[in-house]
């Protein structure tokens, strides 16, 4: 190697024998930092990306030695609901999206579901929009009822104008099954498209963005009311648009 790179044997000897030693210990407050930063949810992946971007690179083993130490754990989903069986949307519509979930317009594909969440020790339902394009959470509501009302007001929580949204899917929930629902899309001129039945894997973009949400923002929480719920839902989905970074946007934020 010496021949090969033209560096002599005493050069190489020197330059060992005098640099700064490394310590991963000289980062540890700026792994805490980060973890502390993300909420405590970012594991080891994404605090290496959060460090990249201070010029700080650190392998994911050094990270989770640190995390270890530190005794920080990310947060992770332990399902407690109990499923009840509900009417199924059974109109002949097909799966226009097919699972194509990348390569998006903005705003030109919305995807939904519901999930459920402990209030003040009963069940309520929370809905989000989720735009195909960058995956940001362009609407949301919350409420104690699962039904097409829910929906509705997550899509009156839409900025944009809605009639550049030219595809709206989901799966075949009934409260996606409604006069309301079928107004607003007629209105603005949205097509429909609804996952195969039994299959949550057409609507993967919306059940990976509920795992990620049960995860980061009902793991943990109490919920006393209502408006305590609204309240921390709005602070989450806008931290999750313009500070949370995404894997799968190369680690950079929604918005």
């Amino acid at each position: 190697m010496f021949q090969i790179l033209k560096i002599a044997k005493p050069t190489y000897y020197y330059q060992t024998n005098n640099c700064v030693k490394y310590d991963v210990n000289n980062y540890e407050e700026e792994v805490i930092s980060a973890f502390n930063k993300s909420r405590k949810i970012y594991g080891a992946r994404k605090i290496k990306a959060v460090l990249m971007r201070k010029d700080i690179i650190l392998s994911r083993r050094k990270i989770r030695f640190l995390m270890i130490k530190n005794n920080l754990v990310s947060k992770y989903t332990k399902l407690k609901y109990r499923n009840h069986k509900t009417m199924v949307n059974n109109d002949q519509i097909s799966n226009v999206l097919n699972r194509q979930f990348n390569n998006k317009k903005p705003n030109e594909v919305v995807v939904s579901d519901l999930t459920y969440v402990q209030v003040g020790g009963k069940w309520h339902y929370i809905c989000l929009l989720i735009d195909l394009f960058n995956r940001e959470i362009i609407g949301y509501s919350a409420g104690p009822n699962k039904t097409a009302e829910l929906v509705r007001q997550a899509f009156h929580k839409i900025t944009g104008p809605l009639n550049k949204i030219t595809l709206f899917h989901t799966d075949r929930g009934n409260e996606f099954k409604n006069k309301i629902i079928d107004k607003i899309l007629i209105t603005f001129n949205i097509k429909r498209s609804l996952s195969a039945k039994g299959c949550p894997y057409d609507n993967t973009v919306a059940e990976t963005t509920y795992k990620t949400f049960k995860t980061e923002f009902i793991k943990g929480k109490k919920f006393e009311n209502l408006t305590q719920l609204k309240c921390e839902l709005f602070d989450f989905v806008n931290w999750y648009n313009n500070l949370r970074i995404y894997g799968s946007l190369n680690y950079l934020t929604p918005v």
